[in-house]
């Protein structure tokens, strides 16, 4: 049982919320390259221990961000924010506001005590561009609030002084402890000449002291943050960094696989979006299964403009074990617990497929996909959508694609030559029967009808596969319109660097309801982040970096109005 104080939500509302909008909401600008970041990595990290979960850090001022705004969210969101406060940001803040806001989640418990439930630490840092107004702006809002009932605590502690007050509240569990009080606390200080701290109790803020009186405790001499930080792009105007373990132990989680110790975030802005960097940083060495990619893989040539979800890269054997496959995996593993193979979680249809017909996608089909290959699913309205598989021709191809008919046969369909504009392919078909009606009503009637479960045919120097006749129509008509030559799919991949394993492409639009049926928790999201999805066009995902100790990989957002 987790004993929860609700920690004041001036603070951690705020920095979330801030954070959100450089992450999510507000990246429109005309002219990204006007907002970058005077530091590639906080400074705060000095107040945080290096055993801390999680710290995520906007590195320019909030006001910088006021041009990219379009309808007046930001400083409605900040309005709202301070309303019950009685604190006015454009007097009592931003004077002093500086060029960086981090909260970080300092430790699972504050007392250490497991008798009591887990009380997680929380600490804001803002920096102060002038301390001393910063310092009556911390003693303005203890006032306000010992005004409106709280018990204040002045202490100097390291020659430091700080502030912190408790209120009284009822718990939110009202129908189990309808009158049991729980304590809303909140700390705070001014440290040094650049950092305004609060956090969700005193002992949180003694902590932060004692990190920087003692460097060695503190992240910014951690070895795995150091390694991290290495990764971290120019221009990055917010930053995260979670120590994998004890996330994972935070949730609740037991990883099976615990591949990297650390990841790190960056927020970057781009000309068409959004791009968020991410390493995983690990201490053993990793080897890459495959050589990268040096363009976009020709067998997208054969892949529609109008699919909703692509996957492509090279070496299917490797799905696995490829990069793409690795971070999804431990991604996954370290936020929901589950470690289901990038396929199952992504391609649904092919999976329902896999199990109609009696086949192992790794072994039967996959393992024999050594060159190029393109995977694609074009969502139709309410039916399940349609897919395209494209595989280079290579050493096992024939032998892979004589198995599969052999497999098909064997589950009762048939292997129908099928002629469309004048290209030859091989259709698997199921026989059935009905009824028809006849005069003679002593003589029943039947026609046989054949329902097509799968085509394949070669196009070039490429083995096509698709659910249907009519998408492998669509297939010999995608030249004129392919989504390799899509602008769309180009402005998607433009920010990503050339060498890389591959792509995995959304088109937002064309398939949010199918992802909304297979992740239901994405509802929830959207509704959050309402302003970010109803601009999203789409998402780019993609594995690339030759740190060996590092898996590097990027997600782009191209967003509407770019």
């Amino acid at each position: 049982m987790n004993r929860q104080r609700p920690f004041i939500g001036f603070i951690v509302a705020g920095a979330i919320a801030v954070l959100a909008i450089a992450g999510f909401y507000w990246f429109f600008p005309k002219n990204p390259a006007s907002l970058i970041a005077p530091s590639s990595q906080p400074g705060a990290t000095i107040f945080v221990s290096k055993l801390a979960p999680a710290i995520v850090s906007l590195l320019t001022n909030p006001d910088s961000l006021q041009a990219l705004e379009r309808e007046g969210e930001l400083s409605r969101l900040k309005t709202s924010f301070l309303a019950k406060s009685g604190i006015d940001y454009q007097q009592d803040i931003k004077p002093w506001l500086g060029n960086e806001i981090t909260l970080a989640i300092t430790n699972l418990d504050i007392d250490r005590d497991p008798e009591n439930g887990q009380q997680p630490g929380y600490l804001l840092a803002l920096a102060t561009q002038q301390p001393e107004k910063s310092r009556e702006f911390v003693e303005l809002l203890f006032s306000k609030r010992a005004l409106a009932g709280a018990n204040l605590n002045v202490e100097e502690y390291k020659g430091v002084k700080l502030i912190s007050d408790t209120q009284e509240a009822i718990a939110e569990n009202k129908i189990q402890n309808p009158k049991s009080p729980i304590q809303n606390n909140l700390a705070g200080a001014v440290v040094g000449e650049g950092f305004v701290l609060f956090a969700n109790d005193p002992k949180v803020l003694r902590e932060a002291i004692n990190n920087v009186q003692a460097p060695d405790l503190n992240l910014t001499s951690s070895s795995e943050y150091q390694k991290a930080t290495k990764e971290l792009p120019k221009g990055s105007i917010a930053v995260a960094f979670l120590n994998l373990p004890i996330v994972a132990k935070w949730q609740g989680l037991e990883l099976a696989e615990q591949t990297y110790n650390s990841e790190i975030i960056s927020l970057l802005l781009k000309p068409k979006g959004l791009l968020a960097e991410t390493a995983f940083v690990t201490s053993s060495e990793i080897v890459s299964p495959s050589p990268p990619l040096t363009k976009p893989v020709a067998a997208l040539q054969y892949v529609p403009a109008s699919a909703g979800l692509a996957i492509s890269g090279s070496n299917l054997s490797n799905l696995d074990n490829s990069d793409v496959a690795k971070l999804w995996k431990q991604a996954t593993a370290t936020i929901y617990g589950s470690q289901e193979d990038v396929v199952s979680q992504f391609l649904k249809p092919l999976g329902d497929a896999q199990k109609r017909w009696g086949i192992n996608l790794p072994k039967d089909i996959f393992s024999w996909v050594q060159g190029e290959y393109a995977i694609a699913l074009l969502p139709q309205e309410q039916t399940t959508p349609h897919w395209i598989f494209v595989a280079e021709k290579s050493d096992g191809v024939e032998q892979g694609v004589a198995r599969l008919d052999a497999i098909a046969s064997s589950n009762g369909l048939t292997i129908s030559p099928v002629t469309i504009d004048n290209q030859k392919i091989s259709a698997w078909t199921e026989l059935t029967t009905a009824s028809k009606k006849n005069n003679d009503k002593n003589r029943a009637s039947f026609a046989i009808e054949a329902k097509v479960r799968g085509a394949h045919t070669t196009l070039g120097n490429y083995e096509i596969f698709t659910s249907d006749l009519e998408t492998m129509d669509e297939v010999f008509t995608a030249k004129e319109n392919s989504l390799i030559n899509n602008p769309k799919f180009q402005d998607s991949i433009a920010a990503i660097p050339q060498s890389n394993q591959g792509y995995i492409y959304l088109d937002w639009t064309k398939s949010q309801d199918l992802l909304e049926r297979q992740i239901p928790i994405l509802k929830l999201v959207e509704v959050l982040g309402k302003p970010f999805f109803n601009n999203l066009r789409s998402l780019t995902v993609s594995s690339y970096g030759t740190n060996t100790e590092a898996l590097k990989g990027g997600i782009f957002f191209q967003l509407n109005n770019s």
